[in-house]
């Protein structure tokens, strides 16, 4: 009796370990294309930041994102479309994005990165590197909900 018990555990363990094997290689998987497809978004955004195009906004922030400015201001997506809408007083001349690193954690992607920017912000020429931050959300399709840029020190 007893070693019919024991070649059931065995038999329990190694079929728990099988499976366990299958959902680490398909985390994996998900995982990679998570980091892919976020990886693409951040590099889409510096586009559609350049070309003062408000429709990546409009699609890919969560309708309550939050950001969080170097310059001690926070945002909203309201707020980061509005802003969109006064060219003249909101422009960014200059944006490139380094060090970009993005983890997946099942339905959540955190990017991390350096951004150096050149821009007029309501009105006021603004120039700076800094370290960023942006929390991604898996809602059906991949959607900001935060970010949070501080300025490297000099």
């Amino acid at each position: 009796m007893r070693s019919k018990s024991v070649f059931l555990l065995a038999v329990l363990l190694t079929a728990v370990t099988f499976v366990s094997m299958a959902f680490s290689q398909e985390m994996q998987k998900s995982g990679s294309g998570a980091i892919a497809e976020v990886t693409r978004l951040e590099q889409e955004s510096v586009k559609a930041d350049l070309k003062n195009d408000s429709s990546f906004a409009k699609q890919y922030y969560a309708e309550d994102y939050t950001g969080g400015s170097s310059w001690g201001t926070w945002d909203t997506k309201a707020s980061v479309l509005k802003d969109m809408m006064d060219m003249k007083a909101n422009k960014t001349n200059k944006e490139e994005m380094s060090d970009l690193k993005v983890r997946a954690y099942g339905n959540t992607a955190i990017a991390t990165f350096t951004e150096t920017y050149d821009s007029l912000y309501h009105g006021e020429h603004r120039m700076r590197t800094v370290m960023c931050t942006d929390t991604w959300v898996k809602q059906g399709t991949w959607k900001l909900v935060a970010g949070h840029c501080s300025q490297l020190a000099k």
